[in-house]
């Protein structure tokens, strides 16, 4: 995620829902995911990567959709960001690949992405919330700096590091850097959010 992570705010127009199962039929939604979770990404991760090196894939959203694990948040009836959320074990979640459009930037996006993952997992019995974060060994991205800040203020704290060729070691020949993965958690057991209702948890099928 890049820049336009939203401030600690969220914005009443914002609903977020995990997409059915029916999605991986909408070509177009699913193509529209891909660029957007690349391109975020490409901005938020510039110089850590070489060049052949993507976020996602449309066959690997697709995957995700039909496991019901991409929730996407929506203004307006439009797509305006997209997380992935999965569980790890019996007692642990984890979200991942959170994007928020360029266009809808500053107004909560990525915070309503995430309160929705961490009560998706407490509403499943799940007691923590993880995340991964890549960040230069040997020198501070800008964007990683920001974001290291902006989960530590959502309440996610280090639990631990650990080498690119340890934790996703296909990945370690695309690394342009030397990387490591910063590993966050935080307790989510018994989460409410007040503005959960309204931000929608159902299941979307499509979107325009």
């Amino acid at each position: 995620m890049s820049r336009n992570c939203p401030d600690d705010g969220v914005s009443a127009g914002i609903a977020v829902a995990l997409l059915d199962r029916t999605a991986v039929c909408d070509i177009d939604l699913i193509e529209r995911l891909t660029a957007l979770i690349n391109g975020v990404y490409a901005t938020a991760e510039n110089g850590l990567w070489r060049p052949q090196a993507v976020r996602t894939s449309a066959s690997e959203l697709t995957e995700l959709i039909n496991l019901e694990q991409i929730a996407v948040a929506t203004v307006g009836g439009q797509l305006a960001g997209a997380i992935h959320v999965q569980a790890l074990s019996d007692i642990t979640g984890e979200f991942g690949m959170l994007a928020a459009t360029p266009e809808q930037r500053g107004i909560g996006v990525g915070r309503a992405l995430i309160d929705f993952a961490e009560q998706h997992c407490a509403d499943d019995g799940l007691q923590v919330m993880q995340l991964e974060l890549l960040v230069p060994s040997s020198w501070r991205h800008p964007n990683k700096v920001f974001l290291d800040d902006w989960y530590r203020r959502l309440g996610y704290r280090v639990i631990r590091t650990a080498s690119v060729e340890d934790l996703h070691p296909a990945l370690a020949p695309l690394i342009a850097t030397p990387c490591q993965f910063v590993i966050y958690q935080k307790a989510v057991d018994g989460k409410v959010t007040s503005e959960r209702q309204e931000r929608g948890g159902s299941r979307l099928s499509g979107l325009r």
